[in-house]
């Protein structure tokens, strides 16, 4: 019965793992594809001959500079991680560890912006960085999104996971609320840190929606509402959109892979307590 039990749960990873996989196989396989045998139906599984015409429409495009738009969306996406693991992280430490009126009120009012339609902030968030001056640059599809109400739930829950007598130790050893918090805390707090920095880098990399209203510039694009310039009004050009998919897909997959024992971790010890 045990070995039953063993088989059966294989064949049921094995099943959602091919779910997953099989879309991002056939992605790749289109993108080899040349441009008549990527339209032909039935659909062929495996391109014949392979050929790299997408490939070198992408490269090779100068009215679409995908290449540009991947380097911008790699610089926004890793500076906006890092705005918000040190807003996030701040915050979270105040909540967790410090005592003030108004602490529960305060991260209660947080939480419950999560309930907000990001859609709802579009134009008054339009209006303040237009008024910033930071329309047309990377600036605002790095900066607006930095304050993770998220975030600070996230390393909150983390940072009440971890015994206070290590803290109160260094209390003991003469250590100041900002020594506890970058040499205690934060220190052991890698996988959570590691995992909110993955979840904030995916979320501004596959941002299409607020790039659109804010970016102008073909130059100055990030990649997924540049790949949506690639799509034409009558034709669709398949192994030209697969190959700027696979390149969006490269960056998010090799992060994934180094970070996923940090990203389980992190998720593991990030319950709800307190």
């Amino acid at each position: 019965m045990t070995s039953l039990r063993r088989t059966a749960r294989y064949a049921v990873l094995l099943l959602i793992t091919a779910i997953f996989v099989t879309p991002l196989v056939w992605m790749v396989i289109t993108s080899l594809k040349t441009y008549g045998e990527a339209q032909q139906i039935p659909p062929s599984w495996l391109p014949n001959p392979f050929s790299g015409y997408g490939y070198e429409q992408i490269l090779g495009n100068t009215q679409n500079p995908v290449l540009r738009w991947f380097l911008n969306s790699m610089l926004a996406a890793t500076l906006h991680a890092l705005l918000v693991l040190a807003t996030a992280s701040m915050a979270a430490y105040a909540l967790a560890r410090l005592r003030f009126r108004g602490r529960k009120l305060s991260f209660a009012l947080i939480v419950g912006t999560l309930f907000i339609p990001p859609t709802s902030l579009i134009i008054p968030n339009f209006v303040i960085v237009e008024r910033l001056g930071w329309i047309d640059t990377l600036t605002v599809v790095v900066v607006p999104g930095a304050a993770s109400a998220f975030g600070v739930f996230f390393l909150r829950q983390f940072f009440l996971s971890i015994p206070p007598e290590l803290e109160e130790a260094a209390v003991l050893d003469g250590a100041n609320h900002w020594e506890i918090f970058t040499r205690v805390l934060l220190p052991l707090s890698k996988p959570a840190l590691a995992t909110l920095a993955v979840l904030s880098f995916l979320t501004n990399w596959n941002d299409f929606l607020w790039p659109i209203y804010v970016l102008f510039s073909p130059e100055r694009l990030t990649l997924p509402p540049g790949l949506g310039l690639l799509q034409g009004a009558y034709v669709t050009d398949y192994p030209v959109i697969m190959a700027g998919a696979v390149l969006a897909s490269v960056p998010v997959l090799i992060l994934f892979v180094l970070a996923q024992r940090h990203i389980i971790q992190g998720v593991s010890r990030s319950g709800l307590k307190g």
